[in-house]
């Protein structure tokens, strides 16, 4: 009896076993579920740290979630125009962008300060001011009635004030030329005479080689000798005071990004804070081999004069004056980034620049 009492508690037991693994199964696939997203990048695939940043997210979140999130990659003009990313993910053309916010300023100026404003904070202090200081929470309450969730996904740091035809030694060398600048640095600069143009990044060699424009600005020698500019403009100044830590986004559909798991959107997160970081550091690891490369293809590097950048920083200056009584999402973004800046500088004063002077008087004495 104790025998066969005991194999029917055997047998009721495997039974329920075998429905609680049967009810299990379809719950742990839903939780994963299969998915593949389409992004489009508003880079060429010749910017291998920028465009590669996409293809890094990619493959992190593939990684950690065994191949069932999967996000194929677009480069520029492959789905739309490099400068029409955010607007495809936001009609649901494609699910995600990576792209700089800057570029749509044309819809509200406030966009810009999810890039970089002329003037602005450095690389650390954005990546500061995103995570620690509210920034992208305000970034997402300006976003989410045009359907879009962002998240920082890269940093160049501070770039390089571009390539010119003819020696800019003054404010009135600039009257008159057409340079492509994007964001709120094409409105400071057509303050001062520069007639601005916004094109996209694969397109700025041959409008410079045909003489549609006189000079342009990019990022910084790694890409910019990548791009060749070196070739059809030889002066090479410095430094974009209209960029000091521009941030590039991952755009998502903020409904299609709702609807992911919770797990899928942390996976997601992580995986662009990781790209964000990298594409520093490779920049950083990179942007002085270029240089040094440039400068032996005949690039002539110039600081721009004391005088161009305080008649700049004076126009910038009465640019978000106006900008901000006209646009409140502007002058809320523009408000929190300003206050948190005077801090940042303050501390950057007190250690970061203290330490950087004495390192590279160190340099120019030949003890590094």
């Amino acid at each position: 009896m104790n025998r066969r009492h005991f194999l029917r508690q055997a047998a009721t037991a495997g039974t329920g076993a075998a429905a609680v693994a049967a009810l299990a199964a379809p719950a742990i696939a839903q939780e994963n579920p299969a998915i593949t997203w389409r992004l489009t990048s508003s880079f060429p695939k010749s910017l291998d740290i920028i465009f590669g940043a996409a293809n890094e997210i990619a493959a992190s979140v593939k990684n950690a979630t065994d191949g069932k999130f999967n996000i194929q990659i677009f480069a520029a003009g492959e789905i739309v125009p490099g400068l029409q990313a955010a607007d495809a993910v936001a009609n649901g053309t494609v699910e995600m962008a990576h792209t700089c916010s800057y570029y749509y300023i044309g819809q509200d100026p406030a966009f810009a300060i999810g890039t970089a404003i002329p003037f602005g904070l450095n690389a650390r202090m954005t990546n500061a001011w995103f995570t620690a200081g509210g920034g992208n929470d305000l970034i997402n309450e300006f976003l989410a009635p045009r359907n879009l969730y962002a998240l920082p996904a890269g940093n160049s740091g501070t770039q390089m004030g571009g390539w010119f035809r003819k020696e800019i030694n003054t404010i009135d060398d600039l009257k008159g030329l057409k340079m492509r600048i994007a964001g709120l640095a094409g409105q400071v600069m057509q303050k001062v005479g520069v007639t601005p143009q916004q094109i996209a990044g694969g397109d700025v060699y041959p409008a410079l080689e045909k003489g549609a424009i006189d000079a342009t600005e990019f990022v910084g020698p790694y890409d910019d000798q990548k791009l060749g500019f070196v070739k059809v403009a030889k002066y090479y100044y410095y430094p974009a005071w209209w960029e000091g830590g521009p941030a590039m986004h991952a755009f998502f559909n903020l409904e299609k990004f709702k609807s992911l798991p919770k797990s899928y959107q942390q996976i997601l997160t992580n995986a662009c804070a990781s790209a964000n970081n990298n594409m520093l550091a490779n920049y950083d690891a990179r942007n002085a081999t270029a240089l040094k490369q440039l400068v032996a293809e005949g690039a002539i590097l110039k600081p721009f004069s004391r005088e161009i950048m305080d008649v700049c920083f004076k126009a910038a200056m009465e640019l978000y004056a106006d900008l901000s009584a006209k646009s409140p999402a502007f002058k809320k973004l523009y408000d929190s980034q300003q206050a948190f800046k005077k801090d940042a500088y303050l501390w950057a004063q007190v250690a970061e620049y203290s330490y950087d002077t004495y390192m590279m008087t160190q340099q120019r004495n030949g003890a590094l």
